[in-house]
C-alpha cells in the first residue's frame, strides 16, 4: 500500500486546504494522475500519483486543511498482496460551484441586505493577513474557507460555533456555511440601524508587522433591488479583496505619472519581432523592454526595493521583478521573476512568457507567486491610458503602465521644432509615502522614462 503525502509546495509553504478530489475510493488512478486539487494561498495545484493502483482510503474532505508530509489518502498498488477490498465509503459532496441568488420581481419596496460586508481593516485584521489564521474555536475545528465565508458573512463565532457540521469528525464544512446562511437569509430579521457606527479600535502592537494606526470599519448593507443577483465571491476574489483593502489602510499611497515617448522601441519591435520569433520559437511583448527599464532605474535608485517591517527598512539585494497577470476568470494574480537584473533581454522575454502561460492555465507553483521586491502591472492591455494602482505589500511601490498610443507631439530638430506623429504612453507610480517622498518617487518613475526614450533603435537581440 503506497501512501500518498501532501508534497512540498515552497519554501514558505507549511499546510494547503483541500479544494477537491478528482478520485473517488475504488477509482483507478494510472501513474502522473491527479487525485486531488490543493489551494496554497492564491494558488491552485493539482496533486498527482507517483505510483498506479486503486484509491482505497481518501484520510480527509474536501475543505481540510493538511500540513506539509502529511499522508492524504491511501493507495493500493499492483505489487500489493491481494486483500479485501474494504468497504467503500460515501465520498464527500463535490465542491459547490459559485452560489448566485436571483431576488425575485415583486411589487413591494425593497429592503436592505440582510447582511452587511464586514471589512477589517484594523491592524489586528492585518496582522491576520499575512500571519496564520485562527482556525479553532471551543476547540472546534475551522478551515481557512470556512472562516474566510464566515468574515465575509458576517456570521459570528458563537453563530460559527452552532452551526453542525456535517464533514469528517463533525467538522463545519462550506455547505454547512452556505445552508446556515440561506436559512438565516429566509427567517424574519430586525429593521436595520438607520446608520452603522464606526467605534476605533485599539491598534494591535507588533515588531514584525507595518506600523499602523486606524480604526475598525463595517461596511453598510446594500439596497437590494428586484432582479439583482447575490454573486458569492470565489477564494480568489476574496482574497484580493482582503488584500486590496489592507494595502489601502496600511500605507499612505501617492502617485506620480510621466509621459513617455516610446516611438523608438515601438519601431524597433516591429522590425525585430519576426525574426526573434522564428530564431526562439517564442514572441518578444513589450513587456520585458519595460521591465529591462525598470531594473535599470532600481539599480539607480535602490530605496524603491524596500520593505517595511514596523519601523526598520528593509533593503533588498535581489531585484524580483512581480508581474499582474490577469486569469481566465477575470481575478488577478502576481507571478515573480526572481532576480531580474541577472536576465538579459531575451532571458526576460521567455520568463515573462512562461509565467504568463503558467497563470493562464492554472499551473503556477507557490513560490512562482512570492519573493516579489516590487511590481509591474500594464493596465494598457485594456485601453486605459493610465491608472493609480493599489501597492502590493509588503512593497512600496508598483509601475502602472499605459496604452502606446499615436500623438502628436513637438519634435526639436536641428533645424527648427515640428510637430510629428510619436507613439506615446503614460507611466503612473504608485508609492509609500511612509518611506518613499515625492521627489523619490517621481524621480524614480522619470528615470524609467528616460531609459525607454534612449532606446537605441539599432539593438540586437
Amino acid at each position: 500500500m503506497f501512501e500518498l503525502t501532501m508534497p512540498k509546495m515552497g519554501e514558505s509553504v507549511a499546510e494547503a486546504t483541500i479544494t477537491q478530489w478528482l478520485k473517488n475510493e475504488g477509482d483507478s488512478i494510472a501513474l502522473d494522475e491527479s487525485v486531488l486539487t490543493i489551494a496554497t494561498d492564491k494558488v491552485d495545484s493539482d496533486i498527482p500519483s507517483p505510483v498506479s493502483g486503486v484509491l482505497l482510503k481518501r484520510l480527509f474532505n474536501e475543505n481540510d486543511v493538511i500540513q506539509v508530509g502529511q499522508v492524504i489518502a491511501h493507495i493500493k498498488t499492483d505489487g500489493d498482496t491481494p486483500a479485501a477490498a474494504p468497504a467503500k465509503a460515501e465520498a464527500p459532496a463535490p465542491a459547490k460551484p459559485v452560489v448566485v441568488k436571483v431576488i425575485p420581481q415583486a411589487p413591494e419596496e425593497p429592503t436592505p441586505a440582510a447582511n452587511a460586508v464586514a471589512i477589517e481593516a484594523s491592524a489586528e485584521a492585518v496582522k491576520n493577513s499575512t500571519g496564520p489564521i485562527p482556525r479553532e474555536s471551543n476547540g472546534r475545528f475551522y478551515s481557512p474557507l470556512v472562516r474566510s465565508i464566515a468574515e465575509a458573512e458576517g456570521i459570528t463565532e458563537a453563530e460559527l460555533n452552532s452551526i453542525e457540521g456535517s464533514g469528517n469528525e463533525g467538522r463545519v464544512t462550506k455547505s454547512d456555511v452556505l445552508g446556515y446562511l440561506k436559512n438565516r437569509a429566509s427567517a424574519p430579521s430586525a429593521p436595520a440601524p438607520a446608520a452603522i457606527a464606526t467605534t476605533p479600535a485599539p491598534v494591535a502592537s507588533s515588531t514584525s508587522g507595518p506600523a499602523v494606526s486606524g480604526h475598525s470599519f463595517k461596511a453598510p448593507a446594500p439596497t437590494i433591488f428586484p432582479g439583482d443577483e447575490l454573486v458569492e465571491m470565489d477564494r480568489m476574489r476574496t482574497l484580493i479583496a482582503d488584500h486590496m483593502v489592507m494595502s489601502k489602510h496600511v500605507s499612505p499611497h501617492v502617485t506620480s505619472f510621466v509621459e513617455a515617448d516610446v516611438t523608438n522601441i515601438v519601431l524597433w519591435r516591429n522590425k525585430v519581432k519576426g525574426s526573434y520569433e522564428k530564431r526562439e520559437n517564442d514572441k518578444l511583448t513589450f513587456t520585458p523592454i519595460f521591465m529591462e527599464a525598470v531594473v535599470k532605474a532600481i539599480k539607480d535608485f535602490p530605496n524603491i526595493n524596500v520593505s517595511i517591517d514596523g519601523k526598520t527598512i528593509v533593503k533588498h539585494k535581489p531585484i524580483n521583478l512581480g508581474m499582474a497577470t490577469a486569469l481566465p476568470t477575470g481575478n488577478l494574480i502576481v507571478p515573480v521573476i526572481k532576480n531580474a537584473d541577472r536576465y538579459s533581454l531575451s532571458g526576460l522575454a521567455k520568463a515573462v512568457n512562461e509565467l504568463a502561460n503558467k497563470a493562464r492555465i492554472n499551473q503556477l507553483a507557490p513560490d512562482d507567486i512570492q519573493g516579489g521586491t516590487y511590481t509591474i502591472t500594464n493596465v494598457g492591455t485594456f485601453g486605459n491610458v493610465m491608472g493609480t494602482p493599489i501597492i502590493n505589500q509588503p512593497q512600496v511601490a508598483i509601475l502602472a503602465l499605459g496604452a502606446i498610443r499615436k500623438m502628436p507631439a513637438v519634435v526639436e530638430t536641428p533645424s527648427g521644432d515640428m510637430i510629428a506623429i510619436r507613439h506615446k504612453m503614460f507611466l503612473s507610480h504608485s508609492y509609500d509615502h511612509r518611506v518613499v517622498d515625492g521627489a523619490l518617487g517621481g524621480m524614480f518613475v522619470r528615470r524609467v522614462a528616460d531609459y525607454l526614450e534612449q532606446w537605441d533603435p539599432n539593438r540586437e537581440i
